[in-house]
C-alpha cells in the first residue's frame, strides 16, 4: 500500500469512526425517546434500561452505517478539496479514481458486512 492510500484511508477512517460514533449517539437517543412511554413510570432500576439499551443497539447498526459512509465520504474529501490536495493529487497525475481506490475498497468490505450481518445474526 503506498503512502497516498494509506493516507487517504487514515482520514477517512478517523472521520468515520468520528461521525459512527455522533450517529449511533443520535440513534441511541431517538430509540430512548420513542420508548420513554414504556420505560418511564414503570419502576425499573438503571441496569434493565441499559439491558434494553444493548439489545436495540444491534438493530440501530444497519441505519447508521450507511449514513456513516456517506458523511465521512463527504467530509474527507471536502477537506481534501479545501486543502488543495485534491489539486496536488491531480497536478502530480494521480488521477481521482486512482485516488479513491483504497476507500473503494474499504466501503465494499463495510457494505458486505452490512449486506451479511442481518443473516449471521438472526442465525
Amino acid at each position: 500500500m503506498k503512502i497516498l492510500d494509506r493516507y487517504l484511508l487514515k482520514s477517512f477512517l478517523i472521520t468515520f469512526a468520528t461521525v459512527f460514533v455522533i450517529l449511533f449517539f443520535i440513534f441511541v437517543l431517538q430509540i430512548v425517546w420513542l420508548f420513554i412511554a414504556e420505560l418511564a413510570g414503570k419502576d425499573l432500576d438503571i441496569i434493565m434500561i441499559v439491558k434494553f439499551l444493548l439489545f436495540k443497539m444491534p438493530s440501530i447498526i444497519p441505519l447508521v452505517l450507511p449514513l456513516s459512509v456517506l458523511l465521512a465520504s463527504i467530509m474527507t474529501f471536502g477537506s481534501f478539496a479545501e486543502n488543495y490536495e485534491f489539486a496536488a493529487m491531480k497536478s502530480s497525475g494521480i488521477s481521482l479514481q486512482r485516488a479513491m481506490r483504497s476507500m473503494i475498497y474499504f466501503i465494499v468490505a463495510v457494505s458486505y458486512t452490512h449486506l451479511t450481518l442481518p443473516t449471521i445474526c438472526s442465525v
